[in-house]
């Protein structure tokens, strides 16, 4: 594999471990321990949560790095290209430099087999540790407790919220998948908690663990709403209160900005509102809430794919109307709640613009969802074979002023987010005329 390109390298990663999914730590430290990446000499942030984590380990980095830091960041999953996940210095890595990595741990491993995510983990570090950087800002993919980045001991634990998600893997209550997400957790460590209402499971593993000290949103630190923007008072170095001044609501929660915020408090870093002003003008979260408007349409595209992440993408759209019609493409993996979902969305849309995803075994069927809908009352549904027929179909029938949403996961926002930049040459249709009749028989196969 000396000379293989990276797609060639993730290609071989996805088929040399049995299971794409394989938690826990025994052969992700030891391949760490041979490599010499254990313990990390920098200061580390982990985070971990259900919903929120991309957002808030942005702002981060743009916190640190507009604070004179040279970050490392480590993310999953990518949007469009592997190299998303793995960042230095605020810039993606090299193919070089991750080819690299997959070969000297590929020679580390000996016999043990490692999964794709921990391939990537591991990957990360290299990079990092042949860099000069200040601190690093990792991302936890799947749990907590046994997820290949907690090989790694945080110097702060970031919290974002918690809900129901993965269930046949962390637990089927917010309490099961609050104790995984402690997984963690450091004695006398700082943690940082960004959900509002966390599952008492979670307070008492701090208590347990002795992770202090232990803010927690609404009671260490709040944050209050009032006319479409929002305050928060965080707490400082030495726990004293920290106003941040009222801002504006935008794509980013806020609850995610003020983890962020917190974390690098808790850090020392010397946050100004001017900073936060900079670093929060440079954050670009592609696919959450991410705002285009191209050959005069406008689009929202959120990876939302819960039921929690799903509500939070609503309450957004409320605060922000569009002029004219909502119009929401979707496509959702089937082991996800989508009855909740579509009981959630019922009246949210104008139209509903649905698609199978030809070669992704976990996704759920189009006419599957669009069955929970008409049973839910909803209308105007299309059905389309792929993401890039459903895109042009609704691309038919917008007009100026109206929006169109995509979201339901991340391999759907993946497949229309490159489609937005390229021309269509489809002819405008009334509205009615480009939705499939009651029955949904014709499922827009024609097309």
């Amino acid at each position: 594999m000396s000379k293989a390109s990276l797609e060639q390298w993730l290609r071989r990663l996805e088929s040399i471990h049995p299971r794409e999914i394989d938690l826990g730590l025994e052969r992700v430290s030891t391949v760490a321990h041979t490599l010499g990446l254990l313990p990390v000499s920098q200061p580390v942030v982990t985070v971990a949560g259900t919903n929120g984590k991309g957002s808030t380990v942005a702002v981060l980095e743009a916190l640190l790095e507009e604070s004179g830091y040279r970050t490392g960041t480590f993310t999953s999953p990518h949007l469009l290209q592997f190299n998303e996940r793995i960042r230095v210095a605020g810039v993606d890595a090299s193919d070089a430099d991750i080819i690299a990595a997959f070969a000297a741990i590929d020679a580390a491993r000996g016999d043990i087999s490692l999964t794709y995510f921990e391939f990537a983990t591991l990957a990360a570090l290299l990079v990092f540790a042949a860099s000069s950087l200040d601190v690093l800002v990792l991302e936890v993919g799947l749990g907590g407790r046994l997820d290949a980045v907690n090989v790694v001991d945080p110097a702060v634990a970031v919290i974002t919220s918690i809900d129901l998600d993965h269930q046949d893997w962390l637990g089927a209550s917010r309490g099961e998948i609050a104790r995984e997400k402690a997984g963690i957790l450091r004695p006398s460590i700082p943690v940082v908690v960004a959900d509002s209402d966390p599952p008492a499971e979670l307070l008492r593993c701090i208590t347990e663990v002795g992770a202090r000290p232990a803010l927690c949103l609404g009671k260490e630190f709040t944050l209050a709403f009032s006319r479409g923007r929002w305050q928060a008072v965080l707490r400082g170095p030495q726990g004293q209160p920290w106003p941040l001044a009222p801002r504006d609501c935008d794509s980013i929660l806020p609850e995610n900005i003020c983890a962020a915020v917190q974390a690098a408090l808790l850090l020392d870093v010397a946050v100004s509102e001017a900073l936060i002003t900079r670093a929060l003008a440079r954050v670009v979260v592609a696919g959450r809430r991410q705002q285009m408007r191209t050959q005069g349409r406008n689009y929202v595209l959120d990876v939302a794919h819960n039921l929690a992440a799903v509500g939070k993408l609503l309450e957004y759209l409320q605060v922000a109307p569009c002029e004219g019609r909502t119009i929401g493409l979707f496509s959702v993996m089937s082991d996800k709640d989508i009855q909740g979902i579509v009981d959630a969305a019922v009246g949210h849309f104008d139209a509903w613009f649905l698609a199978d995803q030809p070669g992704n075994g976990r996704a759920a069927r189009a006419a599957d969802v669009a069955r929970l809908l008409a049973g839910a009352g909803e209308g105007m549904i299309s059905i389309s074979k792929n993401l890039r027929q459903a895109l042009r179909r609704a691309q038919r029938v917008m007009n100026t002023g109206d929006r169109l949403v995509v979201f339901g996961s991340f391999t759907t926002v993946a497949a229309v987010l490159p489609l937005l930049s390229v021309p269509d040459d489809t002819a405008p249709h009334r509205f009615d005329d480009a939705m499939d009749q009651p029955g949904l028989a014709r499922a827009g196969r024609d097309m």
